[in-house]
């Protein structure tokens, strides 16, 4: 595997910005997830490293060697699209080794058969491989695509939202199953997703885009409690964080010139003394959890609770934010630094 690098990597489709100034490294072996909505340049940003697209300015790089005007097959990268594009006439077999068979390729039928033999015992396939594609499930098939893939051991693997199209159950399982494969492997993985739980669970460090810009990259945690602006707070964390005036609620050592405040549902209480006062507005029940919507002046506000609520909709209560919990925004929606006793306390976990 190796180290892939976008240096001030630009993209346009006519008057239309995809990618701007991209600066970006993927370390050898590491996990990165770009997240972000529709059109904030994902898949683009992969294409760009596949070679799928031409940069109209910056450098890509992988393993150290300038790539930028190589075409895709000299770039030795594998793409595994969000559709599983295999070919429904041929077997699990003959899907895997379709690449290996390419022209410059020159492996034996000995090497072939090893290395498809290989990769679907890593991907649990092994009992498939004579059957046809149109005979399989679509977590099978998508274990085929990402094993199309694998077999190559290429550099880096591209991945574009390629568990969107399965079912709840089945992307949990792939998930897990996709970050087994790249540990075992020490796998290179550029991956996108609109999805903050995929995000959060595979990465080793998440890209924040929006139109085509890197806001924020760091580790999952990081960025679920340090994010650099409202938009990168609203990104990751189920349900969403609330944003409110930061009037609305008292909430001790708030920041000079914040204009919002940032509250994780779990991290709001209910039935607290000296809170604020607020009616429940709707109850949503999430199996071990509960989603409470409340009112509270002309503000709602979501609370995650364990377990059953123990309010109906229509009951008052009174509301506070965990001691230390908030997150304070500027009028521009970038987040103001905690106090000084308060970053210390971070640092040092007490």
């Amino acid at each position: 595997m190796a180290e892939v690098a976008l240096q001030d990597v630009g993209k346009s489709f006519g008057a239309t910005r995809a990618v701007g100034g991209l600066d970006l490294t993927v370390g050898d072996g590491e996990f990165v997830v770009l997240l972000g909505p529709t059109g904030a340049g994902k898949t683009t940003t992969l294409r760009l490293v596949a070679g799928l697209e031409r940069a109209d300015t910056g450098r890509i790089l992988i393993d150290g060697t300038d790539v930028t005007a190589l075409p895709p097959a000299a770039r030795n990268v594998a793409f595994v699209f969000q559709q599983y594009s295999l070919y429904p006439h041929y077997s699990v077999y003959d899907n895997m080794a379709f690449p290996l068979r390419a022209p410059g390729q020159n492996l034996s039928k000995d090497d072939i058969d090893r290395h498809v033999h290989e990769t679907a015992k890593l991907l649990r396939i092994e009992a498939k491989l004579q059957n046809r594609a149109t005979q399989l499930s679509g977590g099978e098939m998508q274990r085929v695509a990402i094993g199309r893939a694998l077999v190559r051991q290429p550099t880096i693997f591209l991945m574009d939202e390629p568990l969107s199209s399965l079912d709840a159950k089945l992307r949990e399982d792939l998930r897990v199953e996709l970050k087994r494969i790249q540990r075992d492997l020490g796998a290179t993985i550029l991956y996108v997703t609109h999805d903050q739980l995929e995000a959060m669970t595979l990465a080793d460090r998440i890209g924040v885009l929006s139109q085509g810009e890197l806001v924020q990259i760091d580790t999952p945690r990081a960025i679920y409690e340090t994010p650099r602006n409202i938009y990168v707070a609203r990104r990751l964390g189920s349900p969403q964080i609330n944003i409110l005036d930061a009037g609305l609620l008292a909430i001790a050592g708030v920041p000079a010139g914040a204009a919002k405040i940032g509250a994780r549902p779990e991290d709001v209480l209910l039935r607290c003394d000296g809170g604020a006062a607020a009616t429940v507005r709707a109850i949503e029940h999430l199996g071990v959890e509960t989603l409470v919507l409340l009112e509270v002046g002309e503000g709602l506000v979501h609370a995650l609770l364990g377990g059953a609520a123990p309010f109906a909709v229509g009951d008052r209560t009174t509301i506070k934010i965990r001691e230390r919990a908030a997150i304070a925004f500027d009028a521009q929606g970038d987040r103001i630094p905690p106090p000084p006793d308060r970053a210390r306390e971070a640092a040092y976990g007490t």
